[in-house]
């Protein structure tokens, strides 16, 4: 094990300047020491070298890595007498720069390592062989999260208390085999000793260079190529494009998904709930000081406090700092720190559920698993970290650190199901499984959306398997709700047919439980998610079972879903029944007469979608109103134009002024840059063409009055 050396003298120099002799043979002796420690090949090492030259430091990462990477001439791994077949070298020291998007330095290893695991050598017909030693790996560029914002500096060092988890398994055996180099300037080392203690105490060496610190500047283009070094691109990122609803910030609230024009669901994921938990609060005791408690817990609770919590909170606070006075037992810390996150947490839960919030508790439910780790309420504990990053990555305000916060949630949520099992703490199991279904489907917003949708059916699936349907027959089937959903954003992308018909038939498996008399919302939601479905699968086989199935579950669904009631999801649904029917009309086997009824009652649908879309003024929706209005256009114009239509000229005329008043409606809400308002103008042109075709002369001077004097110029000239 390598003991901490420390510099006596300082560099007085800028990086042209001779160094002090004193300094250059002490930096050349900690080098030796440094380059000793990666080659020995030895098993998980954490090292650590500090070094605020950054010049400096490129300098000696760069010649360990050219004299470490690929020793004897980069061919030491060639093997002899194997035939044609050979393996190119292999490193033995990777140098990575930090993703300052995602700064996960373990991840970051963990897809080296997949994209170039150690290659067998000394095989043969009889002997597989073995594989080559795992390289030890630098990880370089910490100093840059100081330009980063406050939230990803924070996600750095939640991810190495993250991996404090895992120093002792087996998990972590399997990604240092060797050696792992962290270089970090004194201020981030700082930040390590005290937000991340246990994986800085784990730490088998730390190597301290000289040299006069310098202004942090993004030097990625500075010469520090370390040569044949792998260059992991940058991740693709595949967002999901689905129009969602304002969703409560509470979670124990649903959290409903509507689809765009094509479709409308409410796609429901439903999170469990917090445990029941209270904390223990006693009377009231002013203190002096904290020195012993994080400053950045500190900071955020002396900022946001008021007073009406001010005793409470200042309670809990003393009986930490006492407790850290009289170096009380890792257990007693861990439970007076729980105390401190379960008091903010049952304030989120009441609706105060700030960012500032989130951060305590999140802050106090580490601190409590550091102090105590084997807590029985350890799983429960990060569950409820879990379940904080993914209210925090739903903030409006904190949509560039989305992907960051909820890619926390689901490393909390994995990181809980390793310490407990289905058949020992069944409860929590579930609970942690659902909500983990429900932070990859998030996640699949962001990236990677089959993998993440596949891996959502995965903790959904393992979550019913331990939910009894006869004990809980209201979680089981939120459960098999959020299945369907799964399945049904899963066919978007990959086997449509399969996979819709698992999500319909896990729709029915869920409404079963829902009394239209006790819960008809939650009962009307599953029936709307389940037209959805129908509506979808229809596009692939049986069209028009499918549309009739779909028409049937979308009406059962608005016997409940009223206008008075749930204006929004009325709206919703309705949109949903007006596509439903405009496609039924449009099949081949359909007759002309059952095309005019199909097209009045896609009418109908669509106009009491708009309709109510307009009395609920600035209220977010979960369809493009605008498009709605398009279609309804369409569609009166379809009735008289495109079919036998047997009404009067003035009826004739009333059908084509529905349609040109709904397709300059659209108009107003698309922007004149984007490809729908110019078919919204052809749409206007074809409109009034048929005004003069049908009625003459009279009938297009008539469409042309309706039109606002701005357009005249652009759709004149084109009749």
């Amino acid at each position: 094990m390598y003991t901490e050396n420390r510099a006596k003298t300082q560099l007085n120099t800028s990086v042209n300047e001779t160094v002090h002799t004193e300094n250059i043979s002490l930096n050349r002796q900690v080098y030796q020491r440094l380059k000793l420690a990666l080659s020995l090949g030895l098993r998980r090492q954490i090292l650590f070298a500090i070094c605020d030259n950054l010049h400096l430091r490129n300098r000696i990462a760069a010649r360990l890595h050219s004299t470490l990477a690929y020793p004897v001439g980069k061919v030491i791994y060639q093997r002899a007498n194997v035939g044609d077949f050979s393996t190119p070298a292999y490193p033995r020291l990777v140098t990575l720069r930090l993703n300052l998007s995602d700064p996960n330095p373990i991840a970051q290893i963990n897809e080296w390592l997949a994209n170039y695991p150690p290659p067998m050598v000394g095989g043969s017909t009889d002997n597989p062989g073995r594989p080559l030693p795992m390289p030890g790996f630098q990880i370089v560029g910490v100093e840059m999260l100081t330009k980063e914002p406050v939230a990803v500096q924070r996600l750095f060092l939640n991810y190495l208390r993250l991996g404090e988890q895992h120093l002792s398994s087996q998990e972590f055996s399997h990604f240092v085999e060797s050696s792992l180099l962290f270089w970090v300037s004194r201020p981030w080392l700082s930040a390590i000793q005290q937000s991340a203690a246990k994986f800085w105490h784990c730490r088998t060496g730390v190597f301290v260079f000289a040299g006069e610190p310098t202004p942090t500047i993004d030097n990625r283009g500075y010469p520090e190529k370390f040569a044949d070094s792998y260059n992991l691109g940058q991740e693709n990122l595949e967002h999901l494009v689905v129009n969602e609803e304002e969703v409560s910030q509470d979670i124990k609230q649903t959290n409903k998904f509507d689809l765009p024009l094509t479709s409308t669901t409410d796609l429901t994921q439903i999170p469990d709930e917090f445990p029941v938990q209270s904390p223990q609060i006693t009377t009231n005791q002013h203190f002096p000081s904290l020195s012993h408690i994080n400053q950045e817990l500190q900071g955020l609770i002396k900022a946001t406090i008021n007073t009406d919590d001010s005793d409470q909170i200042q309670q809990i606070l003393w009986e930490i700092e006492q407790l850290h006075i009289q170096t009380a037992k890792g257990e007693e810390l861990g439970i007076a720190y729980q105390n401190l996150g379960n008091f903010y947490r049952l304030q989120i839960e009441q609706g105060q559920a700030t960012v500032e919030n989130l951060m305590i508790a999140i802050l106090a439910y580490q601190e409590a698993v550091n102090y105590d780790e084997n807590s029985p309420q350890l799983p429960d504990i990060l569950n409820d970290l879990g379940t904080l990053y993914w209210m925090l990555h739903r903030i409006p305000d904190n949509s560039e650190e989305a992907k960051i916060y909820i890619q926390q949630g689901v490393d909390f949520y994995k990181l809980a199901l390793k310490i407990i099992t289905g058949d020992t703490q069944p409860e929590t199991y579930t609970r942690i499984q659902n909500n983990l279904g429900t932070a990859y489907g998030d996640l699949a917003k962001f990236a990677e959306p089959v993998e993440n949708w596949q891996f959502a059916v995965i903790a959904y699936d393992e979550a019913i398997r331990y939910r009894q349907e006869e004990i809980e027959p209201l979680k089981y089937a939120a459960c098999q709700n959020n299945l369907g959903t799964a399945y049904w954003h899963l066919g978007q992308y990959d086997q449509p047919v399969e996979n819709l018909t698992k999500a319909i038939s896990a729709y029915k498996l869920a409404v079963v439980h829902y009394q239209q008399t006790n819960d008809p919302l939650k009962y009307a939601m599953i029936q709307n998610n389940m037209g959805t479905a129908y509506w979808n699968l229809s596009q692939y086989e049986q069209p028009i079972e499918n549309l009739q199935l779909a028409i049937q579950v979308y009406n059962e669904a608005l016997k409940y879903r009223t206008s008075v009631d749930v204006p929004q999801s009325y709206a919703a649904t309705q949109n949903n029944l007006g596509i439903a029917y405009w496609h039924l009309a449009n099949q081949p086997q359909t007759t002309k007469e059952d095309q005019q009824k199909f097209v009045k009652l896609c009418i109908n649908a669509y106009k009491e979608a708009v309709n109510t879309a307009h009395s609920l003024s600035s209220l977010p929706l979960s369809f493009d109103l605008w498009m709605t209005h398009n279609n309804l256009g369409l569609a009166h114009y379809y009735l008289v134009i495109n079919l036998s239509f047997n009404g009067d000229k003035k009826m004739l005329s009333q059908q084509l002024e529905a349609a040109l008043e709904n397709h300059l409606q659209a108009l107003s809400g698309f922007d004149r840059q984007t490809e729908n308002y110019q078919t919204t103008i052809s749409y206007i042109i074809s409109t009034i063409r048929a005004f003069h075709n049908e009625l003459g002369i009279q009938g297009q001077n008539l469409a042309l009055s309706k039109l606002p004097g701005h357009l005249l110029p652009n759709v004149l000239p084109k009749l």
